[in-house]
């Protein structure tokens, strides 16, 4: 049976935090090399959903990493305005990461 399930009930911890003033950093990491295998497989994490999610335009950077040791999944792209900046809204960029929780992967069970 092929279904789907979420980033929020396949990963360990999703969280966000600043890589310096300008950037973003995203980590995604998994219980087992199981689980992790299957969502980097799927390659359903890619710079195209990103940009979507975050509403970025084609010309920002987007660089998503596999950790195949850490069973993560490391995504990263600059901050619309720098940290601490006039109209930052989250000067430690610790609440970016919620858009990743419904990302659904295909998966299936009968595996």
């Amino acid at each position: 049976m092929n279904k789907t399930r979420s980033i929020k009930d396949l990963a360990k911890i999703v969280r966000s935090k600043n890589a310096g003033p300008f950037l973003f950093t995203f980590d995604i990491i998994f219980n087992d090399v199981k689980t992790y295998e299957q969502v980097k497989n799927s390659k359903v994490i890619n710079r195209e959903l990103i940009m979507k999610l975050y509403n970025l335009k084609s010309n920002v950077k987007v660089e998503i990493f596999t950790l195949d040791p850490a069973c993560a999944i490391k995504i990263t792209f600059p901050r619309p305005i720098p940290s601490g900046s006039l109209g930052d809204s989250d000067v430690l960029g610790a609440q970016q990461h919620v858009p990743l929780y419904d990302i659904e992967i295909p998966w299936n069970y009968g595996n």
